[in-house]
């Protein structure tokens, strides 16, 4: 058994969703289970007239849904011959977005979007996307089997982002999935959304249906598990930054984990963790070009491979340096540093210290002024914005000798900061100027990869 998951380039029109289909029927003997993200921009989409909706503009909200159904409709319209079939698929769809207008009419009344309300409007996108391409697949021959996943994903209370309860889900998964799958249905699943226990809708977070394809796959102890994407696999660093990139054939989970978390957007980095526990490797395939080998990701990958594996990135990073003498030689002093980020929920990514200085790297600015506030109460801090964060991965690293040197030498043109070498075992991080980023991982890549 396999789990596939399809994101939402490639269920944005009726063509890529045939070429889905196309897909799926080459893998039946797999027995697969099918994961689908929204349409493209479907979600985008609904958190954008939810706003609207919060903030009085309830006319400009209806509009915006409106287009988004017609979109829905001509999607399903080039997939769905039999006139039956597509009258009852556009009539589902149609009350869909009935229930989705009252939402944001709800929304608008009260000129609050709560985050239950939240959950509720993003939570169509995927229903739409299954409900389309399970009939698309009925109608092309596929025994697919239209399924909630509300009801097998569950989470805690938080709504937003809801933390997997991996025991309840292995249980109902296996339930709910296991004996169709066994009688030749296709199960056809929503990624992102779930239910707490109480039956709350919830969701995993923006990226969630690549976690809950990697749920589903632990839960039945998949022999794969496929993500398919636009891209041809997972690469030698960001082709919109660096020419000549390529694709890498086999990667380490451990590898992949970097990656994805410093900028690589291919994969959702908590994707990996289910996967990792059960062993289970997973595929990184192009929808738009299936024969393409792509890349498999597994839990170890022999060191005889190449010192760098990618060269990845974080663009818009903010650098944060905090200074004061009453470090010196004190206990507790990092305590009480970190206890204001925890305070205002913001994580940082790149940490250095000395003596009398702690420097930290914020990918999210939202509580900045307040973190810094507080920080000057007992430190002087000084804050540097336009600045990107370079991350060299590779599981070679550990054992590479002189692999620093190679890296900074090609780099002597340019203003290096917090460079954290001892941290990890298999990346070397620094911070560069935002504007000679490209230039940076052009060097880096010509240097590793030619």
């Amino acid at each position: 058994m396999i789990v596939m998951k399809f994101g939402g380039t490639s269920v944005q029109d009726s063509e890529a969703i045939d070429r889905l289909c196309s897909i799926v029927r080459s893998k039946l003997d797999r027995q697969p289970v099918v994961v689908l993200s929204a349409i493209s921009k479907a979600t985008d989409t609904l958190i954008n007239c939810a706003n609207l909706a919060a903030a009085g503009e309830l006319a400009k909200a209806n509009e915006d849904i409106e287009n988004l159904k017609t979109r829905h409709i001509e999607i399903s319209t080039g997939l769905v011959e039999d006139e039956t079939s597509l009258s009852e698929l556009i009539q589902k769809l149609t009350i869909y977005f009935s229930e989705i207008t009252d939402l944001l009419k709800g929304v608008s009344l009260l000129s609050e979007l709560s985050p239950k309300s939240h959950v509720k409007i993003v939570s169509y996108g995927e229903l739409m996307s299954t409900l389309i391409t399970s009939c698309a697949m009925k109608e092309r021959g596929i025994n697919s089997l239209l399924l909630d996943s509300r009801e097998f994903i569950i989470t805690d209370n938080n709504v937003l982002k809801g933390e997997p309860n991996i025991s309840e889900i292995t249980l109902r998964t296996q339930n709910t999935l296991s004996a169709s799958i066994q009688n030749g249905f296709v199960p056809v699943i929503q990624g992102f959304i779930a239910s707490s226990m109480d039956g709350t809708p919830t969701v995993l977070g923006r990226g969630g249906s690549d976690y809950t394809a990697s749920l589903v796959g632990m839960a039945l102890n998949a022999e794969e598990i496929q993500i398919w994407t636009d891209v041809d696999g997972m690469l030698t660093a960001d082709p919109g930054k660096v020419t000549g990139t390529r694709i890498i054939s086999k990667i380490s989970f451990e590898e992949a984990a970097e990656i994805t978390y410093f900028g690589a957007k291919v994969l959702h980095p908590m994707t990996i963790q289910p996967a990792v526990e059960k062993n289970i490797p997973v595929w990184i395939k192009n929808s738009r070009s299936p024969e393409t080998e792509g890349t498999i990701i597994l839990n170890y990958v022999s060191d005889n491979e190449k010192e760098v594996k990618s060269i990845s990135c974080k663009e818009n990073i903010t650098v944060m340096n905090i200074f004061s003498m009453r470090m010196l030689n004190s206990y507790g002093y990092l305590r009480k540093i970190f206890e204001v980020f925890d305070r205002h929920k913001t994580s940082v990514d790149l940490i250095t210290t000395s003596e009398v200085n702690v420097s930290v790297t914020l990918d999210n600015n939202e509580y900045l002024e307040d973190i810094k506030s507080e920080l000057s109460e007992f430190a002087k801090v000084n804050v540097e914005k336009d600045k990107s964060l370079v991350c060299v991965v590779g599981s070679n690293i550990r054992n590479t000798k002189g692999i620093a040197a190679k890296i900074f030498g090609v780099l002597s043109d340019y203003n290096i900061t917090m460079i954290s070498l001892g941290s990890s075992l298999i990346n070397i991080s620094f911070v560069v100027d935002k504007d000679k980023l490209k230039d940076v991982l052009q060097k880096l890549h010509d240097t590793f990869f030619k």
